[in-house]
């Protein structure tokens, strides 16, 4: 299933923003606004895999 596939893609992407975004605030050194970007990246990806879930239940039923 192609919409499967492309979930579990992008939880491995969420997944790694989260662990980039945990060692920037770690580093004391690291940039506002590089922490800013990757929190909204972050989110922009937690909303696709948000969607692409509500699609995949639609579907369903």
């Amino acid at each position: 299933m192609a919409i499967q596939s492309h979930l579990v893609e992008l939880e491995r992407k969420h997944q790694s923003l989260e662990n980039e975004l945990h060692e920037a605030l770690v580093h004391l050194s690291t940039d506002d606004l590089q922490i800013v970007e990757l929190k909204r990246r972050k989110l922009m990806v937690k909303d696709e895999i948000e969607r692409l879930r509500h699609s995949a239940s639609a579907t369903l039923h």
